[in-house]
C-alpha cells in the first residue's frame, strides 16, 4: 500500500484512499474515535493534491492549512448542496483529521521526516480554536459569490465541482534525489571563505556606526565608492569614472547588502542595520542571508535593463534545482535552451533577430551564475559535458518538429501553454530546432555549472521550505524501523536507501531483527512485501535468511511470493499449503490496490464456476493477516455468497390470495 502517487495515478490513488479510509473507519470504530469519511478522504485529497503529495507526511502548516482552509473553502461550496446540513463537515473535521494522524502514525505509516504525533496534536488543538472564524470567512466569500448574476443551476454546479473535483492545490513537483552533504563544520568553513560573505562585511564595518553619506541621487559620493571598490577587492579603478553608479560592482555589493538587511539608506545617508550585528560575526548565517538575499537582485545582475529581472526571483530558484543532485556538471547552453522556452513570449515585438535575443539571453544568465559563485553557491568550469545531458535530444528531428507543431496548434486550441515552470513534473518540451542546436553545442566544450555543496544545501532548505520533498541521507537515523523502511521503499532508489540503512543499523547497533519485525507488524500486505523485497535487495545477509523464513507463522507468505518472484532456485517445490497461501497473498495485495469489485472480477475470470469454493479456501487457509483476512471475507467472499443465492420464490399463496389455493372465484 504506498502513499505517494503520481498525478496521473488517478486510479491507484483513489483505490489507496478507499483503503485507508475504510480501515482507518474500522480502527476508529473500536475505539471510539470521531471519523466522518467526507473529511478523512478531504484530508487524503489535500494532501495527494499538494506540491509533494505525500500522504503520510504532515506537519503543523498543513494541519492549519487543511482545517482553516481547504475545509472551510469546500465545506460551503458542499452545503449548496441538496441535503447537505450546514456546519456538518466542519465541525467533525478537528477530531477526524486527528483520528487519520493517530492512525496513520499506529500503523507505520506516518513520515518522520514531518512533525511528530504529539506536536500534530498540539496543531490540531490550537487550528480547532480558530476554525470558526475561517469557517465565517468562506461563509462570506460564499454569501459574494451567490451576489453575481448567475442563475440557481449554475451556481450548484460550480459548488459541486468545487468540492467534488477540486483542483491540484499546488503543482507537483519533481521529486529530488537523496542528497549527500559533508560534515557541519566543513559547510561552516566553506562559508567563511566566500568572497561575498567577507565583502558584506566588510562594508559593513566600513559603514560604520555614523554612516556614510548620500548623494542626492542616493548613490555614494564618488570619492567613497573608490575608496569602498579598493577596500573590497573590486578592481574597479576607472579614472573616467563620474560617480558612484559607473562602479558597477560596488553597486551590487551595496543592493545586496540592503537586500540582506545589513545596511539601509536614510535621510541621505548609509546606515548600518544594527539588528544585523549578530550576522556580521557568523559566516555561515550571513550566507545564507546573502543566498536568499539573491533571487532579489533582478534589477542589479547586470543593470536595470536587464531581460530577467521580472522574472529573476521565480526563475533562478528553478534553475538552481534543476541542478540539484546531478551527479555531474550542468552545461549551461542546456539551461539557455529552456530558459529561452520560457522566456520567450515576453520578448518585445520588433526587427531584432531571435538569436540576438538569446545571445544577450545567455549572456545574462551567465552573469548570474558569476554572482553566484563568488557567493560559493555554485561552480563554474569549461569542458565537454556529460553524455547525460545530449542523451534525449536525439532522434526522428523531422518528425518532431511536425509534433511540436500540431502540440502549440493544440495547446493555442486549449489555452493551457506551459510556461511558467521549470520544474514542475518534468521541463519543458524542447522544440525539435532547439534540440538540433544543443546537440551541436554539446559537442564542443562550453560553460559548465554545478551545485556546490553550501549551494545544494541551501536550495535543499528552500525547496524544504515550499512543501517539497528534497531526502538527505542520514535523517533517517532516528526513525522508526517501520518509518524508515516505509520511506524507503516509497522515496530512495535501491543504491540511496543501501547507504541509508547502513547509517540506521550503525546508529541501532547493527541488528537487522527491529527491521524484519516491522515487516511482521505492517498489516497492509502490498507494503509488507515491498519492505521484504527492499530489504532482501540491500541488506546482504537477510536474501540468504529468506529460505529459513518461509516456514515463519506471519512472514511465511510474503517470504514465498518473494522466492517465487525471485526465481530463486533455492526455493524448492511449493506444497499444496503453500500454494493456497501464496495465492491468497496475491488475492490480498489485489484487493489493497484495485479494490473489492476487481478482485471479483480477477476471480471469476481465473476460477469460473470454481470462484466461490477457492475464496472459502482461502478464508479457511490460515493466513496470519487478520486484518486483511477479515476484508477478504466481509468484501469478497460475503459479496460472492449473496450473488450466488439470488432471492427465489418458494411455493405458496401469492400475497393478497387470502389463502385460496385454486379453484374458481365465488360469485356474490
Amino acid at each position: 500500500m504506498r502513499t505517494w502517487f503520481e498525478p496521473h495515478e488517478a486510479e491507484e490513488f483513489e483505490a489507496a484512499k478507499d483503503l485507508l479510509v475504510r480501515r482507518c473507519l474500522v480502527w476508529a470504530g473500536e475505539r471510539g474515535m470521531a471519523a466522518e469519511p467526507p473529511v478523512l478522504g478531504a484530508a487524503l485529497d489535500f494532501r495527494h493534491r499538494s506540491v509533494d503529495g505525500r500522504l503520510a507526511y504532515w506537519d503543523e502548516a498543513q494541519v492549519r492549512r487543511f482545517l482553516l482552509e481547504w475545509i472551510p473553502r469546500h465545506a460551503t461550496a458542499r452545503r449548496k448542496l441538496p441535503g447537505t446540513a450546514p456546519n456538518a463537515v466542519p465541525n467533525t473535521a478537528p477530531d477526524s483529521l486527528l483520528t487519520l494522524l493517530r492512525y496513520i502514525a499506529a500503523k507505520g505509516l506516518r513520515d518522520p521526516r514531518g512533525a511528530t504525533l504529539a506536536e500534530l496534536e498540539q496543531a490540531v488543538k490550537d487550528a480547532a480554536a480558530s476554525a470558526p472564524v475561517a469557517l465565517d470567512r468562506a461563509e462570506l466569500d460564499r454569501v459574494a459569490l451567490d451576489r453575481v448574476a448567475l442563475d440557481t443551476a449554475e451556481l450548484d454546479r460550480v459548488a459541486e465541482a468545487r468540492f467534488a473535483r477540486p483542483h491540484l492545490d499546488g503543482q507537483r513537483a519533481f521529486p529530488q534525489p537523496p542528497l549527500t552533504l559533508p560534515p557541519a563544520r566543513e559547510l561552516a568553513e566553506a562559508a567563511a571563505r566566500s568572497d561575498v560573505v567577507r565583502r558584506l562585511a566588510a562594508l559593513a564595518d566600513w559603514v560604520g556606526t555614523e554612516g556614510k553619506p548620500l548623494t542626492e541621487a542616493g548613490h555614494l559620493r564618488l570619492a567613497d565608492a573608490r575608496q569602498l571598490a579598493e577596500l573590497l577587492g573590486t578592481g574597479e579603478r576607472d579614472p573616467e569614472a563620474r560617480g558612484a553608479a559607473d562602479l558597477p560592482d560596488v553597486g551590487l555589493l551595496l543592493a545586496w547588502a540592503k537586500h540582506a538587511r545589513i545596511v539601509r539608506a536614510s535621510k541621505g545617508r548609509l546606515l548600518r542595520v544594527a539588528k544585523a550585528a549578530p550576522l556580521l560575526h557568523d559566516p555561515e548565517k550571513l550566507w545564507s542571508r546573502a543566498f536568499e538575499a539573491y533571487f532579489e537582485l533582478g534589477r542589479d545582475i547586470p543593470a536595470s535593463s536587464s531581460l530577467l529581472w521580472s522574472v529573476f526571483d521565480e526563475l533562478m530558484p528553478d534553475v538552481l534545482y534543476s541542478m540539484y543532485g546531478m551527479a555531474s556538471p550542468m552545461p549551461t547552453a542546456r539551461l539557455e535552451e529552456t530558459v529561452w522556452l520560457v522566456y520567450q513570449d515576453h520578448v518585445p515585438s520588433g526587427r531584432v533577430p531571435e538569436e540576438t535575443w538569446r545571445d544577450r539571453l545567455a549572456r545574462e544568465l551567465t552573469r548570474a551564475f558569476e554572482v553566484l559563485a563568488e557567493l560559493g553557491a555554485v561552480e563554474l568550469s569549461h569542458g565537454v559535458a556529460d553524455a547525460l545531458y545530449s542523451s534525449d535530444l536525439a532522434g526522428d528531428l523531422v518528425g518532431d518538429l511536425v509534433g511540436d507543431l500540431v502540440g502549440d496548434l493544440v495547446g493555442d486550441l486549449a489555452g493551457e501553454l506551459p510556461d511558467d515552470d521549470l520544474t514542475a513534473g518534468a521541463t519543458p518540451a524542447l522544440p525539435a530546432e532547439a534540440r538540433a542546436r544543443l546537440l551541436r553545442r554539446l559537442a564542443e566544450p562550453g560553460l559548465l555549472v554545478r551545485l556546490t555543496p553550501l549551494g545544494a544545501r541551501a536550495a535543499r532548505e528552500r525547496m524544504l521550505a515550499e512543501g517539497r520533498d528534497a531526502p538527505l541521507i542520514g535523517e533517517l537515523a532516528d526513525a522508526s524501523p517501520a518509518e524508515l523502511l516505509g520511506v524507503l521503499v516509497e522515496h530512495y532508489p535501491t543504491d540511496a536507501a543501501a547507504r541509508e540503512l547502513d547509517g540506521w543499523l550503525v546508529a541501532h547497533g547493527g541488528d537487522p531483527g527491529p527491521l524484519l519485525d516491522a515487516v511482521r507488524a505492517c498489516s497492509f500486505r502490498t507494503r509488507a512485501a515491498a519492505m521484504l523485497s527492499l530489504l532482501t535487495r540491500i541488506h546482504p545477509g537477510l536474501r540468504s535468511m529468506l529460505p529459513g523464513l518461509r516456514t515463519d507463522p506471519v512472514l511465511g507468505p510474503i517470504v514465498l511470493m518473494e522466492l517465487a518472484d525471485g526465481g530463486d532456485p533455492g526455493h524448492g517445490h511449493l506444497g499444496a499449503d503453500e500454494n493456497l497461501l501464496v495465492t491468497t497473498e496475491g488475492v490480498l495485495g489485489l484487493l489493497e490496490l484495485a479494490g473489492p469489485e476487481k478482485v471479483l472480477e480477477q476471480l471469476r475470470a481465473m476460477a469460473g464456476p470454481s470462484a466461490l469454493a477457492l475464496v472459502e479456501a482461502m478464508a479457511a487457509s490460515g493466513h496470519p493477516a487478520q486484518e486483511s483476512m477479515e476484508e477478504l471475507r466481509r468484501l469478497v467472499l460475503d459479496t460472492m455468497r449473496a450473488r450466488s443465492h439470488p432471492l427465489r420464490f418458494v411455493p405458496g399463496p401469492r400475497p393478497g390470495a387470502r389463502g385460496r389455493t385454486g379453484g374458481r372465484r365465488r360469485r356474490r
